[in-house]
């Protein structure tokens, strides 16, 4: 239970007793990640026919521990240790709105206490590391000669000084 307490969004002993109690401190069980997310229904699903995506839905699976995740998923995003998390659900949030962005986090937080519990480590906060320093636009670097062709081509007028 005290490494499922290092993750973010878990504080409570009685949330890791119930996840411990649902998905078990052994997790040789699950051939993968994948396969207890999968187990606990907060996979993804992709519906597409000729190009059309259709509506998904989360699985039913997971009654008990679903909303666990859900609850420490919405704990996870406004803690203030990891931003990552944060991060993440902003960005899916953007895109694919609320609910789906919660249910990505709480696949991730899964994702992490699967491989906390198989390699048994603690949650690690370096992994998670946003960098703030911006990168520095490359800037494109033309000619002389097509400098003056792009200000031409958007209307302006060049008048080249006289060599002497």
């Amino acid at each position: 239970m005290s490494l499922i307490l290092t993750i973010p969004g878990i504080k409570d002993i009685y949330t890791a007793i119930a996840i411990i109690g649902e998905i078990g401190e052994d997790m040789s069980v699950f051939q993968s990640s994948r396969h207890l997310c999968s187990w606990a229904g907060v996979t993804p699903q992709d519906n597409e026919s000729a190009g059309k995506k259709k509506s998904v839905r989360v699985s039913c699976a997971g009654v008990y521990i679903k909303p666990l995740l859900v609850q420490c998923a919405n704990a996870a995003i406004k803690s203030k240790d990891c931003p990552y998390f944060r991060v993440r659900y902003e960005q899916i949030k953007h895109r694919r709105g609320h609910k789906k962005a919660i249910i990505a986090i709480a696949h991730m937080l899964l994702n992490c206490i699967y491989h906390m519990l198989s390699k048994n480590e603690t949650f690690d906060y370096k992994r998670y590391r946003i960098e703030t320093i911006s990168k520095p636009k490359t800037v494109p670097k033309f000619t002389p000669e097509q400098a003056i062709l792009l200000l031409e081509s958007l209307g302006a007028q060049i008048i080249l000084p006289a060599a002497t």
